[in-house]
């Protein structure tokens, strides 16, 4: 979309165009690299826990999907060989969700695939521009946010 084009188009528009520039990139780089089987909102859990350290759970979570829905995203990580359950050694009861070394090259992958994009959004705009747009990316998942705690509260 060009600049031209973009004038008028809302905001919300404009997120949801601008998100697949990174899936495009990402499931490009997984295709390349021989991971075609890994499953929707795969690349998401895999980058998160390599890239941040964020427990598998709590991605889960903020993927905002059904209990039964993460399950099978567990599983089929799991069965695919992305992930692997380990039982934890404070509290046998639980069990941990660790990387496989598949899933450590996956999330490589999906981690070079956000990389390409930020270096073509960083050679597309002015670093005060790249800053502004990270704030109001910021400022509205601190909307999300607030409105996600209202909702529990009620």
């Amino acid at each position: 979309m060009t600049e031209e084009r973009a004038g008028g188009v809302p905001i919300p528009a404009l997120l949801r165009a601008a998100r697949g520039a990174y899936g495009a990139a990402i499931r490009r780089r997984l295709a390349l690299a021989g991971y075609e089987d890994l499953p929707r909102n795969g690349p998401y859990v895999l980058g998160g826990v390599a890239n941040q350290g964020v427990p598998v759970s709590q991605l889960v979570r903020e993927l905002g999907v059904t209990k039964q829905a993460a399950g099978q995203l567990i599983d089929t990580l799991v069965v695919r060989g992305y992930l692997e359950r380990r039982p934890d050694a404070g509290d046998r009861r639980r069990i941990n969700l660790e990387l496989t070394a598949r899933g450590v090259a996956a999330a490589a992958e999906v981690r070079a695939g956000v990389e390409e994009i930020d270096d073509r959004l960083a050679g597309m705009l002015t670093a005060p521009e790249l800053e502004g747009l990270r704030a109001g990316l910021i400022a509205l998942t601190t909307i999300r946010e607030e409105a996600e705690e209202q909702a529990r509260s009620r």
